[in-house]
C-alpha cells in the first residue's frame, strides 16, 4: 500500500483532514432538523422576542378596523388568555401559543385604551372661529410660528365638538408664548386626509396628539387676562417650550449661516421649523435628514457619555472602585440624565421612543445584566406598545427598531464564536508586535466595524425608507458615518456643554465649535446630493409587501439557527415582488374633491385645481416621480392639454375621454354631457351622464380615490373602506341627494339614452 494511503507525508495530513471536514458538514447538515432548531431556539429563549411583534400586530388590527371596537369582548379575550398561559404553564408548546394570543389581544386592548384615553373631538368641516385658549407650543419659523393652542372656548360651536387642541400657523407672533392665555380669530379645518389610497394619514397622528383641527389665524393672536389652571405637568411642558425657544434663537444667531444656524438649533433643541426647504432638501438628497431629528443616536450617545464620565470619576478612588457597585451608580445617573434630556428637547415621539429603549439598558446595567441585547430591546418594543401603542405604526418607530435589531444582530453575531478545539495542538507564540502596530490594528478593525454595522442597519430599514418615503439614497453609506461622526464628535457633547454654560454667557465658543462640523457635513452633503442617482425614486408598494418585508427582517434578526432564519427567503421574495407590482393610477382624486392628478401622454403625472404643493409631493413620490412639487410650483405641474375656465377645468384621460373638475355649479350642464369622469367638491345634479361621478358626496364616504384604467373600464381604490366610522374618521352624516330643478330645453340628450328635461342645479353644502 502506498505511503499516502497511510496517512503519511503532506497527502497523509490531507486524508486526515477529510474526516474532520465531513464530521463538520454533517453536523451542519443534522442541525437543519426543525426540532433540533426549536430545540435551540427554546433553549436561547429566542421565541420571546415574538411576543413584542404578535403586541404590534395587535395594535394594527385595531388601527384596521373599520368601525371602533366595543371593549368588553377584547378584555374578555384578554382575561381568557391571562388564564390559559396560567393553566398551560407546564406545556412549553401549548403555552407559547397562549402566550402570543395575550399578546396580540394585548396590543389590541392597549391601543383601544389609549384611543380612548386620548379622544378628541375631530373638526367636522372649514370653520371660522373665535377662539380661547391657552399656548402650549411654539415653534418659530423664518416667518411667523406655528402654535399649538389648547382650547378652552370656542364661539358658534357646541362644547361638546370643541377639539381640545388646535395648530394654527400664524405671521404675527409678538411677544407671545408658551403658557400665554389668548384669544384668537381662526379660519379651522380638519385635519389632512391621506390625498391618496394607502398613503400618510395625518389625522389619525392628529386624533393621538390631541388635535382636532389645523388652521390659520385671522390677524393678532391677542393676549388675555385668563390664568393657567393646568396641571403642573403641563406648566413644565410649556415652561420647557420657552427655554427652547430661547435657546434655539440663540444658537442659530451664533452660528449664523442661516440653514447652518438652524440645524445646529435643531440638533441642540429638536426646534426644526427655522430650517429652510432648501435645507432640507439637501440633506434630503444626501440620506442624513435624520441628523435634525432628536431620537436614539442623540439618546444614547448623551446617557452614554454620562455613564463614562461618571464611572471614570468614580473608579478614581480606590475604595469605591473595589467596593461600591460605581457600574450601577454610573447607569442611574446616565438614567437621569437621559430623562432630562428627553424633557429638555420637547418630549416628542422619537425621543420618547428612545428614552424607553435607553432606559431598559439601563436598567439592565443597574441589575448587572447586559445592556445590549435583543431580549431587551423586546422589553423596550413593549413598553413602546404598552404606553403609546400608535407609535408601532409610524414610520419612526419602524426605522429606529429595525436600525437597532441589525446593529444588535450584528454584536450577537462578533460575540458568538465556537469554543476552542481543546484536542487542538497549540499555535506557536507570534513574535510581538510593536505597540504602534497594535493600536492600529485595532482603529481599522473598529473603523470596519463601523462600516459593517451601518451596511447593516441600512438594509434592515430600507425597505421601511421605500414603503413610508418612496426613495432610497444609495450614498447613505457615506452620509450615516458621517453623520455618526459629526454627532459623537461635535453635535451631542456641543449640545451638552453648551446647555450647560448658556446661563454663564459662556456659551458662543460651543456653538461655534458645533457650527464647524455641521458646515463640514453640508459640504460633503450638497457633494452626494448632486452625485448621479443620489435619490432613487420608487412608486409604492402593494399593502402587504412592507408587512412581509418585515418579517423577513425579524426572521433573520430573531432567529439564530440556519434553517429558521431560511424562513426569511419567502417572506423576502413575496414582499419584492409586493414591491416591484405595486399599485399605478391613472387618474387620482383628493379627499376634498378640488384637486386631482391626471397622467398625461408621457407617463406623469399633472395636476388640476387647488392642489397644495405637500398633496401634489404625495402623489408624484408615491407614483415614483422625481419632480419636487413645492420647488416647481403648480404651474409646472398642470396636467398637459388642460383647459380652465371660471367654472372648472378638463383634461384629456390616458387612452381616450376627458376628465372634468367641476368648480362651480354652471359647469355641471356641459361637463356631464361630455366628459368621461366627473369630479367636483360641490353635489353632481340629478341625472349626470357621465360615465363615473365622483362628487362631495361620494369623497365624504371613499376618502381619496385612485383610479387605474384596464381592459374592462376603470379600477377603484379608496382611501376609506365602506362603512368606516373610526375617532379620527367619523363616518359622513346621512345626506340624501337632492333632486335637481329643470328648465325645459336647457339640455341636449345624454349618453345613457335617458332625454334630460332641462338644466341641472348643484347643491352646496356648508
Amino acid at each position: 500500500m502506498p505511503n499516502a494511503f497511510r496517512g503519511g507525508g503532506s497527502a497523509g495530513v490531507a486524508q486526515g483532514a477529510w474526516p474532520r471536514r465531513a464530521a463538520a458538514l454533517s453536523a451542519r447538515l443534522g442541525g437543519l432538523s426543525l426540532a433540533r432548531s426549536w430545540a435551540e431556539e427554546w433553549d436561547e429563549r429566542r421565541p420571546f422576542l415574538w411576543l413584542p411583534v404578535a403586541a404590534g400586530a395587535g395594535v394594527f388590527l385595531y388601527l384596521a378596523a373599520e368601525r371602533e371596537p366595543v371593549l368588553w369582548l377584547p378584555l374578555a379575550a384578554l382575561a381568557l388568555c391571562v388564564g390559559a398561559c396560567v393553566a398551560l404553564r407546564g406545556r412549553p408548546g401549548p403555552l407559547g401559543a397562549a402566550l402570543l394570543a395575550l399578546a396580540l389581544v394585548g396590543g389590541f386592548v392597549s391601543a383601544e385604551l389609549r384611543a380612548r384615553a386620548v379622544a378628541t373631538p375631530m373638526l367636522d368641516r372649514v370653520r371660522i372661529l373665535k377662539l380661547t385658549g391657552t399656548i402650549e407650543e411654539v415653534d418659530l419659523r423664518p416667518a411667523g410660528a406655528r402654535v399649538l393652542l389648547a382650547v378652552t372656548g370656542a364661539d358658534g360651536i357646541d362644547a361638546a365638538r370643541v377639539p381640545r387642541r388646535v395648530r394654527l400657523t400664524t405671521k404675527r407672533l409678538g411677544d407671545l408664548a408658551a403658557g400665554s392665555a389668548v384669544a384668537v380669530t381662526a379660519r379651522l379645518l380638519p385635519p389632512a386626509r391621506a390625498a391618496a389610497p394607502d398613503e400618510y394619514d395625518f389625522a389619525r397622528d392628529a386624533f393621538f396628539s390631541g388635535i382636532g383641527a389645523v388652521g390659520t389665524a385671522l390677524g393678532r393672536i391677542a393676549p388675555t387676562a385668563a390664568g393657567d389652571d393646568s396641571g403642573w405637568a403641563a406648566r413644565l411642558h410649556r415652561a420647557v417650550d420657552r427655554a427652547r425657544n430661547a435657546l434655539a434663537i440663540r444658537v442659530s444667531a451664533v452660528v449664523g449661516d442661516g440653514d447652518t444656524g438652524a440645524i445646529a438649533a435643531a440638533m441642540v433643541t429638536g426646534k426644526r421649523d427655522l430650517l429652510s426647504a432648501e435645507g432640507r432638501e439637501v440633506i434630503r438628497e444626501a440620506g442624513i435628514f435624520h441628523i435634525i431629528t432628536i431620537a436614539g443616536v442623540q439618546m444614547t450617545l448623551v446617557a452614554g457619555l454620562l455613564f463614562g464620565a461618571v464611572r471614570r470619576l468614580l473608579a478614581l478612588s480606590p475604595e469605591l472602585a473595589l467596593r461600591r457597585p460605581i457600574k450601577a451608580w454610573a447607569a442611574g445617573v446616565a438614567l437621569l440624565g437621559a430623562v432630562a434630556y428627553d424633557i429638555g428637547t420637547g418630549s416628542r415621539v422619537g425621543t420618547q421612543r428612545a428614552l424607553f429603549m435607553t432606559a431598559i439598558m439601563l436598567a439592565a446595567a443597574i441589575a448587572g445584566r447586559r445592556a445590549l441585547t435583543m431580549r431587551n430591546l423586546g422589553f423596550a418594543a413593549l413598553l413602546v406598545v404598552a404606553i403609546e401603542p400608535e407609535q408601532v405604526a409610524g414610520a419612526s418607530f419602524q426605522l429606529s427598531f429595525a436600525a437597532v435589531s441589525a446593529l444588535i444582530a450584528v454584536q450577537e453575531a462578533r460575540t458568538r464564536r465556537a469554543p476552542d478545539d481543546l484536542f487542538a495542538e497549540p499555535k506557536p507564540r507570534a513574535p510581538r508586535a510593536p505597540p504602534w502596530r497594535g493600536r492600529a490594528g485595532r482603529a481599522a478593525a473598529s473603523v470596519l466595524h463601523l462600516l459593517t454595522a451601518t451596511v447593516f442597519a441600512t438594509l434592515a430599514t430600507a425597505s421601511f425608507m421605500a414603503a413610508e418615503f418612496h426613495e432610497l439614497s444609495p450614498y447613505v453609506f457615506v452620509g450615516n458615518p458621517l453623520t455618526l461622526a459629526m454627532i459623537e464628535f461635535f453635535a451631542v457633547p456641543g449640545a451638552l456643554l453648551g446647555t450647560l454654560l448658556y446661563p454663564l454667557g459662556l456659551d458662543a465658543p460651543v456653538w461655534h465649535w458645533v457650527g464647524w462640523g455641521i458646515r463640514a457635513v453640508l459640504w460633503v452633503a450638497r457633494i452626494l446630493g448632486a452625485a448621479p442617482m443620489s435619490t432613487l425614486h420608487l412608486p409604492a408598494f402593494v399593502p402587504w409587501a412592507l408587512p412581509c418585508l418585515a418579517l423577513a427582517l425579524l426572521s433573520v434578526v430573531i432567529w439564530r439557527t440556519a434553517l429558521l432564519r431560511l424562513t426569511a427567503v419567502p417572506l423576502l421574495a413575496l414582499g419584492l415582488t409586493g414591491a416591484a407590482c405595486g399599485p399605478s393610477a391613472d387618474l387620482i382624486v383628493a379627499p376634498t374633491g378640488d384637486a386631482l392628478a391626471v397622467r398625461g401622454p408621457d407617463g406623469t403625472l399633472g395636476t388640476l385645481g387647488r392642489a397644495s404643493g405637500f398633496t401634489a409631493a404625495q402623489w408624484l413620490r408615491a407614483d415614483g416621480d422625481a419632480r419636487d412639487a413645492e420647488a416647481l410650483g403648480k404651474a409646472a405641474l398642470v396636467a398637459p392639454g388642460a383647459r380652465c375656465d371660471r367654472l372648472g377645468c378638463t383634461a384629456p384621460l390616458p387612452g381616450g375621454g376627458a376628465v372634468a373638475l367641476v368648480a362651480d355649479a354652471g359647469g355641471f350642464a356641459e361637463d356631464c354631457r361630455r366628459a368621461a369622469i366627473v369630479v367636483s367638491p360641490l353635489v353632481a345634479p340629478l341625472p349626470c351622464a357621465a360615465g363615473i361621478v365622483i362628487d362631495r358626496l361620494s369623497l365624504e364616504s371613499s376618502g381619496a380615490v385612485a383610479l387605474r384604467r384596464t381592459a374592462d373600464g376603470w379600477a377603484r381604490r379608496d382611501a376609506r373602506s365602506p362603512g368606516e366610522d373610526r375617532p379620527w374618521s367619523p363616518a359622513p352624516p346621512l345626506r340624501r341627494r337632492s333632486e335637481p330643478r329643470i328648465r325645459p330645453g336647457a339640455e341636449p340628450a345624454n349618453d345613457a339614452g335617458t332625454p334630460p328635461d332641462g338644466e341641472a342645479e348643484a347643491v352646496r353644502i356648508p
